[in-house]
């Protein structure tokens, strides 16, 4: 079986495997892990903020960066395709007591014309906007990059309000590599950034929340509040080290297996498909035959997963347990499914 539903199926390898048995633990609720400590210490330099707070997923991540920066009865501005619009349920409301404010941005590119167009005036019967989340690399885009020209022209808009920026950057990684520059570079104009390390880098468990000091202060507090609190998971910790060390860099590998998965799907007569909006690891597609969970079903019954993110639309993730000699065979299913 062909695995290409999502970066988030990866198995640990024998070296990680291995870094996992010798991880130096303690109790994390004391504050007593050493290779927690590491781990948050190696991210926070690497995104060039204060301090970072390791976590169980990235749903947790954002959800504290949004505790963590508003009060019950705010609003938070994010695009309407986003994650945290669509795949936390509602965690924002259910745990913040904020509402979101869903913005339609062109592809899932909001510009900084239509946040400004977003915050609240500051009327008292208006809810006040607090915080102003992106999303780095767009998952619903198809693992597309934001322009960083346009993120410092939102991060612009944000500070004439004195209104902090959170960067779900769950694929960062991804965007560093696709752009060559520097992760802290991407991650310079926000107050708060999460970074998964359980997607392409793969890691089996964990994201990575990073801020100012007294940010993570805040959210650590929550992070107990939300039942985040763990003991002895260095185990976990030296997955997320190992993974950073040795699989960061690889993911230049995932991308070019997504560029020639696209290449060959777009030779396809039954396949609707833009290869510029592939940009990273992940392939987004249309069917015109048939409808996606059909399709899906079928190359799903020949050896290929896939997911359906629509009602013609497919996504096809490349990850390091995918190689290319998996990508030309899962073209031939393809082909003999779509054709």
């Amino acid at each position: 079986m062909i695995d290409l539903r999502s970066d988030t199926v990866t198995r640990p390898d024998r070296g990680m495997r291995s870094a996992i048995a010798d991880a130096d633990v303690g109790d994390d609720v004391f504050g007593e892990d050493p290779t927690v400590r590491r781990l948050e210490q190696h991210v926070a330099r690497l995104l060039g903020k204060e301090a970072a707070l390791f976590v169980p997923t990235g749903v947790m991540g954002n959800q504290l960066a949004i505790r963590a920066q508003t009060s019950p009865g705010d609003e938070v501005v994010v695009e309407r395709t986003s994650h945290i619009f669509n795949y936390e349920s509602g965690a924002g409301s259910a745990l913040a007591g904020i509402q979101l404010n869903p913005v339609d941005g062109p592809a899932g590119f909001m510009t900084a014309a239509q946040i400004r167009a977003h915050i609240r005036h500051g009327y008292y019967w208006e809810t006040p906007t607090r915080l102003i989340c992106l999303e780095n690399t767009l998952n619903k885009a198809g693992g597309r990059i934001l322009d960083q020209d346009e993120v410092l022209s939102i991060a612009d808009v944000a500070a004439e309000r004195n209104i902090p920026l959170h960067l779900d950057g769950a694929r960062l990684w991804n965007a560093s590599v696709a752009t060559g520059r520097a992760i802290s570079d991407l991650a310079r104009p926000f107050a708060s950034v999460s970074v998964c390390l359980s997607k392409g880098l793969g890691a089996p468990v964990g994201s990575v929340v990073a801020g100012s000091t007294d940010f993570v202060r805040k959210a650590h507090r929550f992070r107990k509040m939300y039942g985040g609190g763990m003991r002895q998971v260095g185990v976990l910790a030296a997955a997320g080290l190992y993974a950073i060390e040795n699989n960061f860099e690889r993911l230049a590998e995932d991308h070019a297996n997504a560029r020639a998965l696209a290449e060959g799907l777009s030779g396809f007569s039954r396949v609707s498909l833009n290869l510029e909006t592939v940009e990273t690891n992940i392939v987004m597609f249309d069917v015109t035959r048939d409808t996606a969970l059909q399709v899906v079903e079928a190359l799903r019954s020949s050896g290929v997963l896939v997911q359906p993110f629509g009602p013609s639309t497919i996504r096809a993730t490349t990850h390091k347990d995918v190689t290319r000699h998996d990508v030309a065979s899962a073209l031939g299913t393809m082909e003999n499914v779509l054709n």
